[in-house]
C-alpha cells in the first residue's frame, strides 16, 4: 500500500506499516513475529550499577523526596506501581526489535480476546486515555483519507463538530479541541435534537459526570446512534470493576478511553483505546510511529505495549475481593489511631463510579482543631517520606490502592501526631 512520500516501506513509513496491520488484527492471518527479523538476546542486568541508581533509590540521588500515596493513582503521582511480573516481561520487550504497527495489531488482538469484545471491536495501547481521546477523535474527524490525516487540526472539508453535555465539560476535553473540533455543549434531549446538523462528527461522555448531566449513558448513545454519529465514551478511571472494560462496548459506544496506568497497574504512560475496529484502525494512522501526524508526539514504546498487555492480563486474573479486603485492612488500621482523638468520625465508602475502590473520609470538627484539613494534609506533605492525602472542607480523605505494605502504620502514626499536635478543648 502506497506512504505519503514513497512507494516503498521504510522504517519510518505511514500507510506502509499497514502490510503489518491488515495482515493482523484488521482481517487476516499475519502474526507477530512472521517478519523473519531476529536478534541477539542481550540478557538480564546482572552487574553493580554505578552512577545513578547506586544506592538504589533514584529520586534521593536526584534531591527529591518519595511520596507516601494515600490520594490514589493520580497522575501527578505517578499513576501507581508495576507489579515485578510487569516489569520483567518489559524488560524481555527491550531485547528485540519489532515493527511497532504490526505490534500494535497483535497485541489489540490479545486484548479483544481477553475482554472479549463483541464482534466488530478492537483495541490499540495508547501513551495514556488522554492520548486515547485525542487519537481516537482524530480517526473520527480524518477516517483514513491521507490527506485529511496531514491537514488535521484544520478539519476544512471535514465535520467539525463534538456535542457534549456542558456539565460533563472539564480539563479532559481538551484532547478533543486539540484534534480540531469545536465543542457544542447542551443540557437536554431537545438540545441534542438542535445541535445535530451535518457538521456533527460524534457525541462525547464523561463517565465520571454520569450523575450531574441531564442525559444518561445509555441514553446518549441512543441519541447519537440516532444521528448515525459515534459516541465516545471517556473512562479513564472507570475500573475496577474489571467487567466495565467490555460493559461499554456491549452497552453500544463505539470509542472507550482507558487508563493503563491506574488499577490495571500498567505502565503510567500507556492508555486503552477501545472500539469499533474501523475507528480503532483510522486512530492507529494519526498516531506514532506514523510520520506527519497530529499524533506523532503520543509515542507508546514497544515495551510499554507489551508491558500494559501483561498488566492487563495479570489484573483480569485477580480477585477484587480480596484486593478489597486487603486494602480495608490497611484503612481501618489508620480508622483505628486516628478515631480514638476527640472531634474526629470516621466514615467509608467506595465510589460509584471512577476510582471504585475503598475510601475512608476523617471528619474533623472545626472547634476541636486548631488547623484546618488543607494545614495538616499540608504538614504531612512536607514530612520524609512525605505523605500526600486528600483534603475537603471539613475532612481529610484517603484510599490505600497505592499504599505498600507498612505505609499504613507510618500514615497513622503520623496523622494521630500531628492530629493531636493540633487538638484543642472546645470552648
Amino acid at each position: 500500500m502506497r506512504g505519503f512520500g514513497s512507494d516503498e516501506l521504510n522504517r519510518r513509513g505511514f500507510l506502509g506499516s499497514l502490510g503489518f496491520l491488515a495482515g493482523s488484527v484488521f482481517g487476516g492471518q499475519r502474526l507477530l513475529g512472521a517478519t523473519g527479523a531476529t536478534s541477539t538476546k542481550q540478557g538480564a542486568w546482572m552487574g553493580k550499577i554505578t552512577g545513578l541508581g547506586e544506592t538504589g533509590n533514584v529520586y534521593e540521588e536526584l534531591g527529591l523526596t518519595t511520596v507516601i500515596n494515600g490520594q490514589g493513582t493520580e497522575t501527578v503521582l505517578g499513576g501507581s506501581l508495576i507489579r515485578p511480573e510487569v516489569k520483567a516481561v518489559m524488560d524481555l520487550a527491550a531485547e528485540h526489535f519489532v515493527v511497532i504497527m504490526d505490534l500494535e495489531a497483535a497485541v489489540g488482538k490479545r486484548i479483544s480476546e481477553m475482554l472479549k469484545l463483541p464482534q466488530g471491536y478492537g483495541a490499540i495501547v495508547t501513551s495514556g486515555a488522554a492520548s486515547a481521546i485525542q487519537n481516537g477523535y482524530s480517526g473520527i474527524l480524518t477516517g483514513s483519507n491521507e490527506a485529511y490525516i496531514k491537514q488535521i487540526p484544520d478539519l476544512t472539508g471535514m465535520k467539525s463538530e463534538v456535542i457534549i453535555q456542558r456539565a460533563h465539560r472539564s480539563g479532559w476535553d481538551h484532547q478533543i479541541r486539540t484534534a480540531g473540533a469545536k465543542l457544542v455543549e447542551v443540557e437536554t434531549v431537545e438540545d441534542v435534537h438542535k445541535a445535530i446538523s451535518e457538521r456533527t462528527a460524534a457525541m462525547h461522555f464523561l463517565n465520571l459526570s454520569d450523575p450531574d448531566g441531564q442525559i444518561k449513558r445509555g441514553d446518549w448513545v441512543k441519541l447519537a446512534h440516532a444521528a448515525n454519529v459515534p459516541a465516545f465514551l471517556d473512562a479513564a478511571a472507570d475500573v475496577p470493576p474489571k467487567s466495565r472494560l467490555s460493559d461499554y462496548a456491549n452497552m453500544g459506544f463505539d470509542l472507550i478511553a482507558v487508563s493503563g496506568g491506574k488499577a490495571i497497574r500498567g505502565p503510567q504512560c500507556t492508555g486503552l483505546l477501545i472500539g469499533r475496529q474501523e475507528i480503532v484502525h483510522n486512530a492507529l494512522l494519526n498516531m506514532s510511529p506514523n510520520e506527519d501526524t497530529m499524533g506523532r508526539p503520543t509515542k507508546v514504546g514497544k515495551e510499554e505495549i507489551v508491558g500494559v498487555l501483561k498488566a492487563l492480563e495479570l489484573y483480569l486474573a485477580e480477585d477484587q475481593a480480596v484486593l478489597d479486603q486487603d486494602q480495608w485492612q490497611q484503612l481501618d488500621m489508620i480508622s483505628t489511631k486516628v478515631s480514638k482523638i476527640p472531634g474526629v468520625t470516621v466514615t467509608r465508602d467506595v465510589p460509584e463510579i471512577a476510582n471504585h475502590f475503598p475510601a475512608l473520609q476523617i471528619h474533623l470538627d472545626p472547634a476541636r482543631f486548631s488547623a484546618k484539613p488543607h494545614d495538616i494534609t499540608e504538614q504531612l506533605a512536607r514530612m520524609k517520606p512525605s505523605i500526600v492525602l486528600t483534603e475537603g472542607p471539613n475532612t481529610i480523605e484517603m484510599t490505600a490502592i497505592d499504599l505498600q505494605p507498612g505505609e499504613d502504620k507510618i500514615i497513622g502514626d503520623a496523622l494521630a501526631r500531628v492530629l493531636m499536635a493540633h487538638s484543642v478543648r472546645p470552648a
